[in-house]
């Protein structure tokens, strides 16, 4: 089985990670796409809401997608979430399976300052999605994927949720509610 591993914060899940996905998994032929909300990623300091909001928002986002599932394992460690220690328990879980780690262009100019990057691509075949103003240098041992641009991305979701502009089409009208009912972003 091809599966698809896309991780982040998800600080809120927006349009964007949908699409991302769904483009990934459809240019691959991927079964299925696990989405994996991190604990506390090691390489970003943002301001992040509680794990459990940020895990229930992803939950709701892929809800209506069958091919789309939500891995907890990173917020139940709760510890900082390493890329490489998911991909192990995957392989144990799932030995048989081919793993694909999805990212943007954006982390791939980072990758190999990861913790253990080398065991991850033994792990996993990494996909980068180029993203418009990250262009890729180093190609090798990628797979490359292009995707339209598309304007949306986390931070500019929780400056509209602050300021009080509409968050509609940004997000999943079910992650808008979760987010306006919780109080999300506010300060």
């Amino acid at each position: 089985m091809k599966v698809g591993i896309l991780g982040g914060t998800f600080n809120p899940p927006h349009i964007g990670h949908l699409i991302l996905a769904k483009t990934v998994k459809e240019s691959l032929g991927l079964h299925k796409v696990l989405f994996v909300p991190a604990n506390k990623p090691p390489h970003k300091n943002a301001y992040l809401i509680a794990p459990r909001y940020r895990l229930r928002m992803v939950r709701l986002a892929v809800k209506s997608n069958s091919a789309f599932e939500v891995l907890d394992w990173e917020i139940k460690r709760g510890k900082i979430s390493y890329t490489i220690d998911t991909l192990r328990e995957l392989k144990k879980r799932y030995p048989h399976g081919d793993f694909f780690l999805i990212i943007g262009s954006d982390l791939a100019k980072d990758f190999y300052t990861w913790k253990d990057y080398a065991k991850i691509t033994k792990l996993a075949k990494v996909v980068v999605v180029k993203r418009e103003n990250f262009p890729l240098r180093k190609k090798k041992g990628f797979i490359t994927i292009d995707m339209s641009h598309i304007g949306i991305n986390s931070s500019l979701v929780r400056k509209f949720i602050k300021k009080g502009v509409s968050i509609k089409y940004f997000v999943p009208e079910k992650v808008a509610a979760y987010i306006k009912k919780n109080n999300l972003y506010m300060d």
